[in-house]
């Protein structure tokens, strides 16, 4: 009964509400001229692309899908892009709670298919836990999704405490996805924005949250990395190295122990798309610490995860385990997540 922690999906009634009431939230809904497509501008000034269109498929034809490729169940995050962290602090609050309204009104129409991770307003800690707490308590939220910088401050820079010690209190998992939604000029052409600026604001943001000190204070986090943690596992002895080398002080380093040894403190997608990557992040940071991932609805999404972890030569117990057995344990998932009705 495989189970997708990394998909994405944006409910229609978002959009039909923004353009109803889209000033309440600082954020109006425009045609995109050269595809005549819908998309999202934020009174910042920030206009993200157009929507794809599995973003917003029937919850028919994603179920489909789904058992199409072998999952049983998705667990749904919102799109990073359109977080608008930029947003005025009560604006932002009303923004996510319409996304997770939305999106558990959504998830509750087919649960057994379906769960539900929380956007929350960041970089306000305090509004962030209460809307968490909101999600988990009253719409069986099983998760947190932040996006892995605040308008270019790693989180670990960011005054979040209360909103770690939240997740920590509820027993929550917070995935960390990346964004960048206007590319930089370096990445604006070759798909370097999604190949390459992606998995590097996962590595900051993962080496600012070892480095800050955020889980030695928080020691029952539990994050979740997109993409197979970007650079990190494979730049752990650099890692390492500067660690040791640097001038601590001056760097604000005030970790209590060698980045390396925080590996295990993650879980890690397998959305990596070659079995050689997938083998050596094993290696690094065992089984246990892996979870299925497709990062549908967009154009990397992995079209066979479990074909991938094959390739890779994992073991039937293996994938049983990357499948199924830790993402259950991971988000508390019950029976209700079983398998489908004509399996």
């Amino acid at each position: 009964m495989p189970i997708d922690v990394h998909a994405h999906y944006v409910p229609p009634r978002v959009v039909d509400d923004l353009e109803r009431a889209g000033s309440r939230y600082g954020i109006s809904v425009v045609m995109h001229e050269p595809t005549c497509r819908k998309c999202l501008r934020f009174e910042h000034g920030l206009q993200i692309r157009p929507f794809f269109e599995k973003l917003q498929e029937p919850a028919s034809k994603r179920i489909d899908w789904m058992h199409g490729i072998g999952l049983t169940h998705q667990i749904l995050s919102a799109w990073a892009d359109i977080f608008g962290y930029a947003l005025p602090a009560e604006k932002c609050n009303a923004w996510h709670q319409l996304l997770n309204d939305a999106m558990a009104e959504f998830c509750a129409t087919h649960p057994r298919e379906f769960s539900l991770l929380a956007s929350v307003p960041l970089p306000h800690a305090a509004n962030a836990a209460r809307e968490l707490e909101r999600a988990v308590r009253t719409m069986g939220a099983v998760g947190a999704v932040v996006a892995t910088n605040i308008e270019g401050m790693n989180l670990g820079e960011a005054p979040l405490d209360e909103f770690w010690a939240c997740a920590e209190a509820l027993d929550v998992p917070v995935f960390l996805h990346p964004t960048q939604p206007a590319p930089l000029p370096r990445t604006a052409r070759y798909s370097l924005n999604t190949v390459a600026q992606y998995t590097y604001d996962s590595t900051l943001c993962i080496g600012s949250l070892i480095g800050a000190g955020v889980l030695d204070r928080h020691p029952r986090l539990r994050l979740i990395a997109s993409h197979g943690g970007g650079a990190v596992p494979y730049l752990a002895g650099r890692f390492d190295i500067m660690d040791a080398r640097a001038e601590r002080s001056g760097q604000a380093n005030v970790a209590a122990h060698a980045p390396s040894s925080y590996l295990r403190r993650f879980w890690y997608d397998t959305i990596l798309h070659h079995p050689q990557p997938l083998r050596f992040l094993a290696d690094m940071v065992q089984i246990d610490r892996l979870v299925i991932g497709t990062d549908e609805s967009f154009p990397p999404h992995e079209a066979d995860p479990l074909g991938l972890l094959q390739r890779a030569q994992f073991s039937a117990d293996d994938i049983m385990t990357i499948a199924e057995r830790t993402p259950r344990s991971l988000f508390r998932l019950g029976t209700a997540v079983a398998a489908p009705p004509h399996a």
